[in-house]
């Protein structure tokens, strides 16, 4: 499954922190943030639980960029 979500974030460097930090989110199959649209688009592994699994993306990216946002 393929979700597009909007984000808030401040520079294209941070948008690539977030970026990682997705990919490297236990249910993600693939992630790709457009800092220039302000978007990421998501694809979700099969089957994963879409809720919990981006709550943990939102965590992690909090990790890397703290004043980013993921509006879900």
């Amino acid at each position: 499954m393929k979700k597009t979500y909007k984000i808030e974030v401040d520079c294209a460097n941070c948008a690539n922190k977030m970026e990682e930090a997705t990919n490297n989110t236990e249910g993600i199959k693939s992630a790709v943030v457009n800092f220039m649209t302000q978007k990421m688009t998501v694809e979700f592994d099969d089957g994963a639980d879409v809720k919990s699994v981006m709550e943990n993306v939102i965590k992690n990216c909090k990790k890397v960029e703290d004043d980013c946002e993921i509006f879900v």
